[in-house]
């Protein structure tokens, strides 16, 4: 198999574990609060880890050369993002929410070009100008993928008018942007899961304050509450990130979150499959919309 095509399975698993996390965030949050929530998830996903990362890197050492970017990436795209991602959801419709993290690969493909654009400026370079520019298929692509979360979401789309949610869910997006940028230059002297393992490190630790002040709030959970959170530990948090990171790794930052757009895709369908919601034509559309945009980045292949 070539790595592309295992970076590609890994973020197809990656997208589908986070698509049918919603609904085991929707039960878990009765009993645990958000950032609770969080840090527990993190806790037992750093065991998980810890026990990879001991099997498959265990002669990586921690440089406080790469602190920086290993903190950076763990609180921005652990903690920022759930912190800011529960407070939105919290204030504005489900509908609304996937709308607006749907532009994070406009915003990751415009950060891509800026970036490009000052490394160009810094070296004086006059050549290799296409390298700073964003193919029309990538611009095709991503223009097709919102319009099709725009159909999927539309179904239950109502505008809450909360500015404040708005802002928050902007801030999900920009963090999620700013994790990307900050874990892809730790591939060139780091493993996936040494990269992953001290990422979820620091985000835990961001989680901890955040949880405390929770505290009034916990709540004794039962069996079913600890699966959900299990699955969302194990399945969502170690390997969701461990997966991403792969497909960051080989497909670039470009690809992989053109694929997040697949997420409330995935949620719907598991509305239908699971609570059996009815979903309607256009809602299919939109599916295969948002499909037909991931297709269209994968043709110019990794970014």
């Amino acid at each position: 198999m070539t790595e592309r095509r295992s970076a590609l399975i890994a973020i197809i698993l990656c997208v589908l574990f986070w698509g049918f996390s919603f609904v085991s965030i929707k039960v878990t949050v009765a009993v645990f609060p958000p950032m609770t929530l969080g840090a527990l998830r993190f806790a037992i996903a750093l065991a998980v880890l810890f026990f990879f990362k001991r099997s498959f890197a265990a002669g990586e050492r921690l440089s406080r050369r790469d602190l920086p970017l290993l903190a950076g990436a763990g609180l921005t795209g652990v903690t920022l993002y759930f912190f800011c991602e529960n407070t939105g959801v919290s204030l504005v419709t489900a509908s609304e929410a996937s709308i607006i993290i749907s532009a994070i690969p406009v915003i990751s493909m415009f950060a891509e070009w800026g970036a490009a654009k000052m490394r160009r400026s810094g070296s004086g370079s006059k050549t290799g100008s296409s390298r700073a520019g964003i193919s029309v298929t990538r611009i095709l692509g991503t223009a097709v993928s919102v319009a099709g979360v725009w159909l999927v979401a539309s179904l239950s789309f109502s505008v809450s008018g909360s500015v404040a949610g708005y802002v928050y869910m902007l801030g999900a997006a920009l963090s999620w942007v700013a994790y990307c940028f900050c874990t892809r230059p730790l591939f060139e002297n780091h493993s996936r899961i040494f990269i992953v393992f001290w990422q979820s490190f620091f985000g835990f630790l961001g989680f901890i304050p955040f949880a405390l002040m929770e505290s009034s709030r916990w709540l004794r959970p039962d069996f079913s509450i600890l699966a959900h959170l299990l699955f969302l530990a194990v399945c969502c948090s170690a390997l969701g990130y461990w997966f991403y990171a792969r497909s960051l790794e080989v497909l670039g930052i470009g690809v992989s979150t053109i694929f997040v757009n697949l997420v409330p895709v995935i949620t719907v369908i598991a509305g239908f499959l699971v609570l059996g919601e009815r979903l309607l034509p256009f809602q299919w559309l939109g599916a295969a919309l948002v499909i037909s945009g991931v297709y269209l980045t994968l043709v110019k292949g990794p970014n």
